[in-house]
């Protein structure tokens, strides 16, 4: 059995395990992406981690990824390897700034999504970055592991956080602006949170969205829910790279510190 199986059947909750998306067929589809082709969002909640809630320490995450109907379509777990995964060192020292590599997997525990984040001490200056340089934060997603289905990095922005998605050739497909203030509890917001998509010509075209899952959790736990829309006939590619755009955003802004 492979590690991604392990890890899909041992996070798979109760006696019974999670009522699974049947896979659709879709001739000529990315292996795994069928999935996609039937669905226009993707709900997200990232397991609560106790070592985490109790020592701040920086754990592998995990999230388990539903369609509107509560049904599991993917989990995705961080690697623990070394470089580029996030192994112990890696987490301990750097915490959010971390690399890592996130493994998507159905419900076979075939991995069908990989989303690679490199470590860059070097960037996340906002208004040092043209185009995809060195101090843009970026993924790259891949489907299957080992073939590019497209990027996303951080753009130049003065004080709103700002990215790009590419396709598989690197070209400019969606952009996105996120708030200006991405807390929440702390200053007394409650309410979700935006980074509304859009083509290159001002078209919406999605949206990731971060929910407010309640004081409790919000304050004593790095854990976060997000929801993930986008037009239903978008290019499965483009969901795939969208849903690991989430990943980026959710290291880069809400797990720091418990948003306090």
């Amino acid at each position: 059995m492979t590690d991604s199986e392990k890890e899909a059947i041992i996070e798979q909750p109760g006696k019974k395990g999670p009522e699974w998306m049947p896979k659709p067929e879709v001739p000529g589809c990315p292996p795994g992406l069928e999935y996609l082709t039937q669905i226009d969002q993707i709900i997200v909640n990232q397991k609560v981690e106790l070592l985490e809630a109790f020592t701040d320490f920086d754990c592998k995450n995990k999230y388990v990824l539903k369609n509107a109907l509560g049904q599991q379509v993917y989990y995705a777990y961080e690697g623990s390897s070394n470089y580029p995964e996030s192994g112990f060192c890696m987490r301990l020292c750097c915490s959010q700034y971390r690399s890592f590599v996130m493994h998507i997997v159905d419900n076979t525990g075939q991995e069908v999504i990989r989303v690679h984040r490199p470590f860059q001490c070097w960037a996340g200056c906002c208004w040092c970055i043209k185009g995809d340089n060195c101090c843009a934060y970026r993924i790259t997603v891949e489907s299957p592991p080992g073939t590019p289905v497209g990027y996303f990095h951080q753009d130049f922005s003065w004080w709103k956080p700002r990215y790009i998605l590419q396709d598989e050739d690197r070209t400019n497909i969606l952009q996105t602006e996120g708030p200006c203030c991405p807390c929440q509890c702390c200053c007394g917001c409650t309410g979700d949170l935006n980074f509304r998509f859009s083509t290159m010509n001002g078209q919406d075209a999605g949206n990731i969205s971060k929910q407010w899952a309640g004081v409790v959790k919000e304050i004593f736990t790095k854990a976060d829910n997000f929801n993930v829309s986008f037009p239903m006939d978008m290019n499965v590619k483009q969901k795939a790279t969208m849903i690991g755009a989430l990943f980026l955003i959710d290291f880069m802004y809400f797990e720091e510190e418990d948003n306090s």
